[in-house]
């Protein structure tokens, strides 16, 4: 596997990003062609629709079950790690981090992650902004 960094940390699933979408895709335009251009244009059309219900479906699903699990898993980590450092609890100030915040120190390691966390709270930074400001990348090769 290749370094994990800012620039590369952005994941496909092949199957999913590069066979069913564009599949699908190209149903729903051959579709909406039929749609205009024959004379079955209410079957074709009740077709199109299925098809686009069928995109967002599956766009919404892959994402929500993963993500909300990763989530969970992300502040747990955080929160395990801010122990494990500081012999603290975390979720004494956790709320004033937004999910953005949270999501973005996970790639800090052990020693950017407390300045990190003090920088982010006390100008409010942006998780890009936390990104970049990692100077060794703690890569997160297992996540959705």
């Amino acid at each position: 596997m290749k370094i994990q960094t800012y620039y590369n940390h952005v994941r496909f699933y092949t199957p999913h990003h590069f066979v069913y979408y564009p599949v699908l895709i190209l149903f729903l335009i051959s579709s909406i062609y039929f749609a205009f251009t024959t004379s079955d244009a209410l079957i074709w059309s009740f077709i199109s629709v299925g098809f686009i219900f069928l995109f967002c479906l599956a766009y919404m699903l892959r994402q929500h079950y993963a993500l909300t699990l990763q989530n969970r898993i992300v502040r747990l980590e955080l929160r395990y790690r801010y122990f494990t450092l500081t012999g603290k609890r975390l979720e004494e100030f956790e709320y004033k981090l937004t999910d953005d915040q949270i999501f973005a120190l996970r790639f800090a390691p052990d020693n950017e992650l407390l300045p990190l966390i003090e920088d982010a709270l006390k100008n409010n930074l942006r998780g890009d902004s936390i990104k970049k400001a990692i100077v060794h990348w703690k890569a997160d090769y297992n996540r959705v």
